[in-house]
């Protein structure tokens, strides 16, 4: 059998590491991004001894089953799951929390054997030393980063948070962050989707929201919208854009202010869209609404939130810039081509790209939700905007291919059609997180190349 361990001291309790393992989203923050792994089963309200979790794990053109049994569970110091079906011959891994002078050791011991014998030995072994260490590299920083995040703010206690948007790419994200924080958290979901007991149905198109889907929340958190960039934009398609953010943003700032005890504080996403194509400008916070048809939905978004406001709820409207994952969003539509050294700049090339990674949007958004002095738009960035050719070039360089096929601007227009491709791909926006750096905000990944060997880990 071959073995792997890393170990990382941490200024957290064993218990506290413990704890974070075991709640609910603990697998989605450690999974990194660049890994291809779909849950299928697991029990709902964490792992415990005995539990089993079935995933499916990405390898090469196929998707393999993995069924991971949990046992040797000691409150506070360890617990072990071992492979029953998967990939590996044998897996056998071991969850340690040592305590320590200055906190605890974050151990993780596992034990493998890889299939077909001498000759996987021979043909995996480095490759699968290189995957667990980049890995558990990752799993170890983000558990530091978690920790550290969630008691900063340990003072405020635990929070009931509700969340539209749960299921997309930032939700589920956020989601896993704030319940392996010890917060409580329900998600909004239609009436015909997925229910759960953390499920609160509404229909935001017939008004249809519980009146106790508000009781004894202390924040609300509103992240879904129609998709701007999955199809042209028709007069129909313009309208769910600017309906689907309106019309349910309206309703929950409207259900807030009907309550006689109310949550603390709304965030509610928006866009840098706002400010429209800007050239080289430098835009913060206070710059006045651009030109176009998305910064006119930004403008109606952010004001479908006034009700809250006017009640005397906090309210932060969430300008976001272009999420950065390999998991969804720009940069996962940008990879293949990338990868096959068939990527470039988009049009001339020399627009600005206000990015901002996956990870930092969530530890953003949670920043909105526990500082009582930041409201009002805030730009969800990263210090350091890019203009498209430095974004591919970065790109290509990460990858160690080529980046210098250009996507010309007739391409984009007859693409997307003018409207979109003006205001999305070839528009300019400068922003900077003005608001959040003067609050005290510390990014993750403030620089772009940083970020993206972070993100591909690579």
């Amino acid at each position: 059998m071959a073995r792997f361990v890393r170990r990382t001291a941490l200024p957290h309790t064993p218990e506290a590491l413990y704890a974070w393992h075991l709640r609910p989203g603990a697998f989605e923050r450690l999974t990194p991004p660049w890994e291809r792994v779909r849950v299928r089963d697991r029990p709902p309200a964490g792992i415990a001894e005995g539990a089993d979790v079935r995933l499916e794990t990405r390898v090469g053109p196929l998707w393999l089953p993995w069924v991971a049994h949990h046992t040797g569970f000691v409150p506070g110091r360890k617990f072990e799951d071992t492979q029953l079906a998967g990939p590996f011959s044998a897996w056998h891994h071991a969850h340690r929390f040592e305590p320590a002078e200055r906190g605890a050791v974050l151990v993780d011991d596992i034990e493998y054997e890889l299939p077909l014998g001498p000759v996987g030995r021979l043909l995996g072994a480095a490759f699968v030393t290189r995957k667990l260490e980049r890995m558990f590299e990752h799993r170890h920083r983000i558990t530091a980063l978690d920790l550290d995040a969630h008691a900063q703010t340990r003072q405020q206690g635990p929070m009931n948070i509700l969340v539209g948007g749960a299921s997309g790419l930032v939700g589920t994200a956020l989601c896993a962050f704030l319940s392996t924080g010890g917060h409580t958290v329900r998600r909004l979901v239609r009436a015909s989707g997925p229910k759960g007991p953390d499920a609160v149905p509404w229909d935001p198109r017939s008004g249809e929201l519980d009146p106790a889907a508000l009781e004894g929340v202390d924040a609300v958190v509103h992240l879904s919208g129609e998709p701007i960039a999955s199809g042209r934009w028709t007069e129909a398609k313009k309208r769910k854009i600017l309906d689907s953010r309106v019309i349910s943003t309206r309703m929950l700032a409207e259900a807030m202010a009907r309550r006689s005890t109310r949550p603390k504080v709304f965030v509610c996403a928006s866009a840098v869209g706002f400010y429209g194509d800007q050239g080289d400008n430098v835009l913060t916070e206070g710059n006045r609404r651009g030109d176009g048809f998305l910064a006119e939905v930004c403008e109606a978004w952010e004001d479908a939130t006034r009700p809250a406001s006017d009640a005397g709820v906090r309210v932060v409207n969430a300008r976001l810039g272009v999420v950065l994952s390999p998991k969804g969003g720009a940069l996962a539509k940008m990879l293949p081509a990338f990868k096959l050294g068939a990527g470039g700049p988009l049009g001339h090339g020399e627009q600005y790209l206000s990015w901002i990674s996956l990870e930092d949007v969530v530890g953003a958004l949670h920043h909105a939700l526990v500082t009582p002095s930041l409201e009002g738009p805030v730009n969800l960035t990263a210090p350091t905007p890019v203009t498209s050719r430095s974004l591919a070039q970065a790109l290509g360089g990460v990858l160690g291919r080529p980046a210098a096929l250009p996507a010309p601007v007739f391409a984009l227009r007859a693409a997307f059609g003018r409207e979109m491709a003006d205001q999305t791909v070839l528009a300019s926006q400068r922003a900077v997180p003005k608001k959040l750096l003067a609050t005290g905000y510390a990014f993750r990944h403030p620089e772009l190349i940083p970020a993206l060997h972070a993100l591909l880990g690579r």
